[in-house]
């Protein structure tokens, strides 16, 4: 008598572009990105040092009138770091993450849970976990680059210095 393989689970099937920062791979919800493109367009962005997790803030990029905010994976993910080529620029926010790499668009039928080893900010920063060809894989919160509030201070910064250069 044959052994009977698992049956694929059926579920609710998602779409996640997988990405590497720092030599890791990530997934993130493809219909949370918008756009991937170069390092071109990016402009150098501070406004001090002052202002805590803001501080993985070092560019901005504007597309079709908006201002977006480039988090660098490596700081937000606390990796050494890294050598980015690539940003994904994100829906619904005006967020974008700096990565090293794209790798491939997968589709993932099971999300599963976090760990309770998982304990401390990467509770929000990911939202569960999934096995793409045998490896287990972070799927990303969108959501967790930049808080409400990040993006308050950071809007409030372009407006001073949008100010500060038209007088």
């Amino acid at each position: 008598m044959r052994p009977q393989l698992p049956s694929t689970p059926k579920g609710a099937r998602e779409d996640v572009i997988v990405f590497t920062v720092g030599g890791f791979r990530f997934a993130i919800a493809a219909n949370a990105v918008s756009e991937i493109r170069g390092l071109e367009d990016l402009r150098r962005f501070s406004i001090g040092t002052s202002y805590l997790r803001t501080a993985q803030v070092d560019f901005t990029v504007e597309r079709n009138g908006t201002v977006y905010f480039v988090v660098d994976a490596a700081r937000h993910f606390r990796l050494p770091p890294s050598k980015p080529t690539r940003v994904l620029i994100l829906r619904q926010t005006t967020a974008a993450i700096q990565v090293d790499s794209t790798d491939r668009m997968m589709e993932i039928s099971v999300l599963h849970a976090l760990p309770q080893a998982f304990s401390g900010d990467e509770r929000n920063w990911y939202r569960g976990l999934a096995v793409m060809n045998g490896d287990v894989v972070p799927v990303v919160n969108h959501n967790a680059f930049l808080s409400k509030a990040e993006m308050a201070v950071l809007k409030s910064a372009v407006q001073r210095v949008k100010g500060a250069a038209a007088v």
